[in-house]
């Protein structure tokens, strides 16, 4: 088993414990959709990933490979610190600018941080996917969700 396997292991176990520790959570009487609903959710999609990062370091271990084993990548230390700190802008902007606007930066300036676009053209996809992820994320959350998302102090909106 590679550090991929042992990481898929490590995450899959958590996943496990939190979601046992998670059904301590108040129910709501309210509505169908509880406080204990979203992290079950983003627990349950990280314990799924974990077993598709297990199950691909098995398939992977299987598979007698030919070619020769390519170079070390390259670590990017820069372009995580670079990440960490576009998402702390993004964390410092949502109650300014709030849900949408904010995420509709986060989106596009890291899109623009990991690949910088060449062209008008690359730029215009960049913008679209930055609208559409953001518009799409708060319908999903705020309408049907029932999330409450934050407005921006500056914008109301």
């Amino acid at each position: 088993m590679t550090r991929d396997g042992a990481a898929g292991l490590i995450c899959l176990a958590l996943a496990i414990a939190l979601w046992v520790l998670s059904r301590g959570l108040p129910q709501s009487a309210l509505v169908p959709i509880g406080p204990d609903f979203y992290p079950r959710f983003v627990i349950a999609i990280m314990g799924l990933l974990a077993l598709l990062l297990i199950a691909s370091d098995l398939l992977s271990q299987r598979q007698k490979v030919a070619e020769a084993a390519p170079a070390e990548a390259k670590r990017n230390y820069p372009l995580v610190g670079a990440t960490f700190a576009v998402f702390a802008v993004y964390v410092a902007l949502l109650p300014l600018a709030g849900y949408r606007i904010a995420t509709f930066l986060f989106v596009a300036t890291l899109q623009a941080v990991f690949e910088r676009p060449r062209g008008a053209k690359r730029w215009m996809w960049l913008l679209v996917a930055a609208l559409a992820s953001s518009l799409l994320s708060y319908v999903v959350f705020n309408s049907y969700l029932s999330v409450l998302l934050p407005r921006g102090r500056w914008t109301g909106f």
